[in-house]
């Protein structure tokens, strides 16, 4: 608990729990006053009652007709420019918005007020040295070289067309005309004409594909599959669907032969065996990031465990909206409003326990990077800005206008704080390598 004034605040901090802090605040009767009295002379030079000129209405007329909506006004106005120097005074520092609790002031009188001020944890770290931690072996086979050089064939095979009468199987490409029907009536994006269709590629409902095996070009079928329960348009979820469906056109890929001239066709590869050698690169690359996140990973998965505090609810009610607002922007237009609304509703309670873990992480990383004493210079800022423009496709100049500068320099620092927190801990950790690559 803690208490100080200046000249009219009076600010005294109750800790309620280790993360909030109720704020009580009191301003003395004269700064009341004050606001009323600026308050009445603005009202009165923009006031216009019959019977008064301009700018000479009587106090006691304005106080009857607004007196209420000036006390209101007079209310947020004490509150927003009172606040600051009430957190200032207590020393705390907030890292979400205070809710306020509060009455409209009266004239010549005392008025009071409380904010419930959220502040970071404090929090006490276990011994960072030497935690255990677990890492995927980085090991690339020949078969799995192999493998994606077929996938590189059917990605850029050419296509072409099967004789008459061939019957569509596994790996067809079928060019299907559709219309579908729940209960007999036609729904909301149930219908397609040109569309492509790869047999066995799973893109479309369980059973679909299926249904078409053996059909030939020209023929029409009865296909009927069910949606899944956890389908993303609860008006379709669970539902049984009948769709008619054309078999335009059945195709198949003409797959090159692997050699030379197909590693010459994908670029920059003078043999297949240069080919295989960057696809070996690539893939290893890949899982030396993923195992660098396993990593990482198990060693905040040890430190929650053994370093316990309190996350501020409104720290990870900021970070879940965060989350909702980028799931919103990716599917808006794709999903009707109203599915997406519902949805979005269930992902706010699905995803609250990832968004406490995030904040939880964010929180130990930064008591790491304190204790450890790491900082970042405006050198590395500026890098790290660049790297952040690069990867989605701007110019720092573009970034740093689409954020404010202070902002996008604080996120900068943080993560860079982040990044070498994580690093020391890596760094210093008894690692088991997992044998499951």
């Amino acid at each position: 608990m803690s208490a100080e004034s200046t000249s009219d605040i009076t600010a005294r901090s109750v800790e309620e729990t280790p993360v909030r802090h109720r704020l009580e605040v009191q301003l003395d009767a004269g700064r009341v006053r004050k606001a009323f009295d600026r308050a009445y002379r603005d009202l009165a030079r923009q006031a216009r009652i019959k019977g008064f000129r301009p700018g000479k209405v009587p106090r006691s007329v304005l106080e009857r007709l607004y007196g209420a909506s000036i006390a209101e006004e007079i209310e947020e106005m004490l509150v927003r420019e009172s606040l600051a120097d009430a957190i200032s005074q207590v020393g705390l520092d907030p890292v979400t918005a205070p809710a306020i609790d509060a009455e409209p002031p009266r004239p010549d009188a005392d008025y009071s007020y409380v904010a419930h001020v959220e502040v970071k944890p404090a929090i006490s770290l276990p011994d960072l040295e030497g935690l255990p931690a677990r890492k995927p072996r980085v090991a690339v086979g020949d078969d799995e070289v192999l493998l994606e050089l077929e996938r590189l064939r059917e990605r850029h095979a050419p296509i072409a067309e099967e004789p008459e009468g061939t019957a569509a199987a596994r790996g067809h490409l079928l060019s299907i005309d559709f219309v579908g029907r729940i209960d007999g009536a036609p729904f909301e994006g149930g219908s397609g004409r040109g569309v492509e269709l790869e047999i066995g590629s799973g893109r479309f409902l369980a059973g679909f594909e299926e249904q078409l095996i053996g059909a030939v070009s020209g023929e029409d079928r009865r296909v009927e599959v069910s949606f899944p329960e956890t389908y993303g348009d609860p008006r379709l979820a669970g539902k049984q669907a009948v769709f008619e469906v054309h078999v335009a056109e059945v195709k198949r890929r003409q797959l090159p032969e692997l050699d030379d001239e197909f590693a010459k066709d994908l670029g920059d590869f003078e043999t297949l065996d240069a080919l295989r050698d960057r696809i070996r690169q690539d893939l290893t690359e890949m899982r030396e990031r993923a195992a660098r996140t396993t990593l990482r990973r198990s060693l905040l998965d040890v430190l929650i465990e053994r370093t316990a505090f309190e996350v501020p609810i409104g720290l990870a009610e900021q970070q879940l909206e965060r989350r909702l607002r980028q799931a919103s922007a990716q599917l808006h237009g794709s999903v009707p409003e109203d599915a997406l609304h519902e949805q979005l509703d269930r992902w706010r309670e699905e995803w609250r326990p990832a968004a406490e873990r995030e904040v939880r992480e964010s929180l130990l990383l930064e008591a790491v990077a304190r204790a450890r004493g790491f900082e970042v210079g405006a050198e590395e800022i500026a890098g790290h800005v660049e790297r952040l423009a690069a990867s989605q496709g701007v110019s720092a100049a573009q970034l740093r206008q689409a954020l404010e500068a202070d902002a996008l320099e604080a996120m900068a620092r943080g993560q860079l704080l982040d990044e070498k927190a994580l690093e020391f801990l890596a760094s210093t950790a008894k690692v088991e390598e997992l044998s499951d690559t």
